[in-house]
C-alpha cells in the first residue's frame, strides 16, 4: 500500500508538471545621458513564467574624446510578467542586481549595482520574439554617473 501511494503523488506532481520554460535575448540599445547616449550591447538568458529570472551581460564602450565612461554590468533579475501575451503583447516589471565596471581613461570603478525596469515581448513566428526594454541602473560606489537610464530592444528566443 506504501508503494503504491508513493507510485500514486510521483504520477500526479508529473502529470500536474509543466514543460521547462528557458529564452534567449540578444539585445542592443543605448546607455542614456550619461553624458551623452552611447551604444551598447548585452545577451540576457533565463527562464520562468510568470515570475522569471535572468542573467543579463551588457558592455558599451567609452569615447574619451566625449569623456563619456564605458560601462559594463553583469546583473541578476527577477521578472513578474504575463503568462500570455495581451493584444499580441506581453508585458513584463524587472528589478535585479548585480556588478558594474564604469572605465573611463585611467578611471576605473567596480562596485554593486541595482536595476528595474519595464518591458514588453511580442511574437514574431514559432519560438522567436521581439523584446523592448527599459532600465533604470542605480549604480553605488563611486561612479562618474550614479544613474543609467537604459533603453534596448533584442531578438528573444524562447526554448
Amino acid at each position: 500500500m506504501r508503494l503504491f501511494r508513493s507510485l500514486l503523488v510521483i504520477a500526479l506532481l508529473m502529470a500536474a508538471a509543466s514543460p521547462a520554460y528557458a529564452d534567449f535575448t540578444f539585445f542592443g540599445g543605448w546607455n542614456k545621458t550619461t553624458p551623452t547616449n552611447r551604444a551598447l550591447k548585452g545577451f540576457a538568458l533565463g527562464g520562468g513564467k510568470m515570475i522569471a529570472f535572468e542573467f543579463e551581460y551588457a558592455n558599451n564602450g567609452q569615447d574619451i574624446d566625449e569623456a563619456t565612461p564605458g560601462l559594463r554590468t553583469f546583473l541578476g533579475n527577477a521578472l513578474v510578467q504575463t503568462p500570455f501575451a495581451v493584444a499580441g503583447f506581453q508585458p513584463y516589471a524587472t528589478a535585479g542586481t548585480g556588478m558594474y565596471r564604469e572605465t573611463l581613461d585611467t578611471h576605473k570603478e567596480s562596485a554593486w549595482s541595482f536595476n528595474s525596469g519595464v518591458g514588453v515581448k511580442t511574437s514574431v513566428f514559432g519560438p522567436i520574439k521581439v523584446r523592448v526594454d527599459y532600465r533604470v541602473l542605480k549604480l553605488r560606489g563611486h561612479p562618474l554617473y550614479s544613474t543609467v537610464h537604459r533603453v534596448y530592444t533584442g531578438v528573444h528566443i524562447v526554448f
